[in-house]
């Protein structure tokens, strides 16, 4: 992973303060002042990998009592419970994911850190994905890093050292190591002359498809104490079982909400039609409230 260092324009002599930014594909090190807000430490990041559609992004941090907290723009950066550590760490990902990547998603870097980090979650299985499209995504992401197929100079292992498939699809079929490559080779090879760029942009067109892509999802319980999870996404606002992150059994689209409202670990969805009830939610701590 490339590592960049760079130090953002120092007035007097205030101590500078070390962040780590860890993007999906770099590393990168500023020395940034005391006072340097949310807005200012993320569009440096922007500025340094050329990225024009900051909008989908947002940098992911741990606060000082472990819980998952994004930086917010309009404060310092040391006003956000940062750890006191001699190197602040933080990690920039995709926030929020639009309807239509093909659509949406102009600059080739937006598409590739895309790309890079819906891919690391169907691996990680954040991202359920049916084996069948595991492999076919897998062929995509082999064209995309080494390009078209040449049988001339292909060698069998080739992929071993490749991670293409999540462990649930491993785990399920009693088959080596050199068969899942034959499946993912006989694929791969039908993705000729598809440049690198338009094989990250095919996998995602695939990706955006599955039912958690996208999805942000919180662990709540409901007024009768009931375990479940809410999602987030593009789309609206979710609720399911806590064993089923796959079907809905209530669903709230954002054009059927009027507004959204929390007090400590309290949440409301109001529906826009006054018949609706509305629906109460608790979250385990006020701070989940905050995220969601």
């Amino acid at each position: 992973m490339p590592k960049m260092t760079m130090t953002k324009a120092s007035k007097g002599n205030a101590k500078l303060l070390s962040v780590k930014v860890t993007t999906m594909d770099a590393e990168l090190e500023f020395k940034i002042e005391p006072k340097t807000t949310g807005k200012e430490l993320f569009d440096l990041v922007g500025r340094t990998i050329g990225l024009r559609e900051t909008w989908y992004f947002g940098l992911q941090y741990v606060d000082s009592k472990g819980y998952v907290a994004w930086l917010k723009f309009d404060k310092k950066v040391l006003d956000q419970g940062i750890p006191k550590e001699s190197q602040i760490h933080f990690t920039f990902l995709v926030k929020f994911y639009p309807e239509d990547v093909s659509e949406e998603l102009v600059q080739e870097i937006t598409q590739h850190l895309f790309f890079l980090q819906v891919k690391q979650s169907i691996l990680n299985m954040d991202i359920y994905c049916p084996p069948e499209t595991s492999v076919l995504l897998a062929a995509f992401a082999v064209q995309a890093k080494y390009g078209d197929y040449d049988q001339a100079t292909y060698q069998p292992g080739m992929l071993a050292s490749d991670d293409l498939l999540p462990q649930r699809v491993l785990d399920q079929y009693q088959m080596t190591p050199d068969m899942w490559e034959e499946k993912i080779k006989f694929w791969y090879a039908k993705r000729r002359d598809m440049t690198s760029d338009e094989a990250e942009i095919e996998y995602l067109k695939i990706a955006q498809d599955l039912e958690m892509y996208g999805v942000n999802y919180f662990q709540i319980k409901n007024k009768k104490n009931t375990d479940l999870w809410i999602g987030v996404d593009a789309r609206g606002i979710n609720v399911y079982d806590r064993d089923n992150r796959l079907a809905p059994k209530v669903a709230f689209p954002w054009s059927e909400i009027k507004n959204i409202s929390f007090k400590d670990k309290k949440f409301t969805i109001k529906n826009v039609g006054k018949k609706e009830p509305d629906f109460v939610f608790y979250a385990p701590k006020p701070r989940i409230n905050e995220l969601v």
